[in-house]
C-alpha cells in the first residue's frame, strides 16, 4: 500500500526525522485558514499523487509570492499529471501540500527497504539526490551504495550507520542528524511494517541542515490488517478501481496494458501463463491469481472483473488443480459467463483435481469454450482466436 508524501513526513516526524514544515489542502479556500501555519516567504507548492516525476510535469512550483499561492493551486487542484510512472492516463490531483521551501546547497538520495533475497534490511544511499534511481543506476552505478543489515532489536551499530553515510561526506553535526535519520527509517521498517522509505532528496541546506525534503513509503499489505492507523491513509483515489473491487474478493489482480485476459491459481503459474501469451505475439491484460482454495463465489467474481477490462478481448484460464478443484472453477466460470452474456473468446485448460468433472460441466454449458490440453495449445488457441 502506498501513501502520499505529506503523510510520510507526519510519519517520519514521528519518529524524529527532520522534515519542512508544511500544510495539506484539499480545498482551495483552506490555504488562507492554514497558512499562518508556516513561517515562510517562499513555499514549495506539491501535487499530492501516487506517482514520481511530479516536478517534470508541472507537479512541483516554487512561489515566492503569497499573492500567487492561491492562483497557482487553483490552477494545479484538478489538474490530470501525466508522469513516467502514472502511464497516459494520467492521475487527477485532488489534494495539495504547501510546505516552507528550503535553501538548498547539496540533494542526496536516502532509501531503506527489505531485501527478501538476504532477509536483511538494505540501505541505499547516493549523491545523486533528485535524480531518478534507476537512471542513476543504469548510467553511473558506482555513485549508489548499498549496505545490508540483520535484523535486530537496537537498530544498525554505529559502524554500519557510519558505512550509509560515508558517501555523503557530511561534517559531524551533519552525521549526529544523518545517524538519526537512519535509525528513524529502521524504525519505521519495523513498527509499521512498511517495505520501502525512499527520501529523494535528502538536503543539506545552505544553513548546514539536514532535511528530508520528499518522502516516499509502501507498506506491505499482508500485515496491514495489524496497522489500522496505516489502513486509515489510504487513499482509494490513487487505486486502479478494478484492483480494489479484487481487494473485497482477497484476489490477487493488477491490471496491465494487454488484451487477453488471464485467470490462473498461483503467482508462479500466473507469471508463465503472461510469458508465453507475449511468446505468441500478445499481451496480458492482468495477473489474476485466484489462489489454491477459491470458492464458486470467488471464481465468478475473478471472471467478472477481467471482463470489466474493456481491452480485454479474449480470456486464457489456466487452472492447475491441487487444492483448487476443477469443477469448482468451471462452475464459477459457466455462473458467472452465462450472467454477462460472454461475447469474447475463452480459451480453457484444466488440469489435475477433478479436471474431468470440470471439462464436462464446461462442455455442458453450451457456452463457446474453447479446450486447451496444455498450456502451449491454451496459449496458440487464444491468440489465434482474438486475431
Amino acid at each position: 500500500m502506498n501513501i502520499h508524501e505529506h503523510q510520510a513526513k507526519d510519519i517520519l516526524r514521528e519518529f524524529g526525522a527532520p522534515v519542512s514544515n508544511g500544510i495539506v489542502i484539499h480545498k482551495i479556500d483552506e490555504i488562507s485558514k492554514k497558512i499562518n501555519k508556516l513561517n515562510s516567504k517562499e513555499f514549495v507548492l506539491k501535487a499530492q499523487i501516487h506517482a514520481g516525476g511530479r516536478g517534470k510535469a508541472g507537479g512541483v512550483k516554487l512561489i515566492k509570492d503569497i499573492a500567487k499561492l492561491e492562483q497557482e493551486a487553483k490552477q494545479m487542484m484538478g489538474k490530470i499529471l501525466i508522469t513516467h510512472q502514472t502511464g497516459p492516463q494520467g492521475k487527477q490531483v485532488k489534494r495539495l501540500y504547501i510546505e516552507e521551501a528550503s535553501d538548498i546547497e547539496k540533494e542526496l538520495y536516502l532509501s531503506c527497504l527489505i531485501d527478501r533475497e538476504s532477509s536483511k534490511i538494505a540501505f541505499i544511499s547516493s549523491t545523486e539526490g533528485g535524480m531518478d534511481i534507476e537512471k542513476v543506476a543504469a548510467e553511473t552505478p558506482t555513485k549508489i551504495i548499498t549496505n545490508k543489515i540483520d535484523l535486530k532489536e537496537d537498530g544498525p551499530s554505529i559502524q554500519e550507520i557510519d558505512k550509509i553515510i560515508s558517501v555523503f561526506q557530511l561534517n559531524d553535526e551533519q552525521k549526529k542528524t544523518a545517524s538519526d535519520v537512519i535509525k528513524s527509517l529502521y524504525q519505521i521498517i519495523i513498527k509499521k511494517d512498511a517495505s520501502l522509505i525512499e527520501i529523494n532528496p535528502l538536503i543539506i541546506t545552505k544553513s548546514n541542515e539536514l532535511i528530508c525534503l520528499d518522502a516516499k513509503m509502501n507498506f506491505d499489505d499482508n500485515a496491514i490488517f495489524r496497522r489500522p492507523e496505516i489502513l486509515k491513509l489510504r487513499d482509494l483515489n490513487e487505486e486502479e478501481p478494478a484492483e480494489i473491487e479484487a481487494s473485497k474478493h482477497d484476489l490477487a489482480y493488477i491490471k496491465l496494458d494487454g488484451s487477453i485476459g488471464c485467470m490462473v491459481n498461483g503467482a508462479g503459474l500466473a507469471m508463465a501463463t503472461m510469458d508465453i501469451i507475449k511468446l505468441y505475439g500478445k499481451e496480458p491484460a492482468n495477473f489474476l491469481d485466484v489462489g489454491g482454495g477459491a470458492s464458486k463465489e470467488k471464481v465468478a467474481a475473478a471472471f467478472k472483473l477481467i471482463l470489466s477490462d474493456k481491452n480485454v478481448k479474449g480470456i486464457l484460464i489456466n487452472i492447475f488443480g491441487g487444492i483448487m478443484r476443477c469443477d469448482v472453477l468451471a462452475q464459477g466460470v459457466v455462473d458467472a459467463a452465462k450472467e454477462i452474456n460472454l461475447s469474447v473468446p475463452l480459451v480453457v485448460r484444466l488440469a489435475g483435481t477433478n479436471f474431468k468433472e470440470g471439462k464436462e460441466i464446461l462442455d455442458k454449458s453450451k457456452l463457446k469454450i474453447l479446450s486447451a490440453s496444455d498450456l502451449n495449445d491454451a496459449a496458440k488457441k487464444i491468440v489465434e482466436a482474438i486475431k
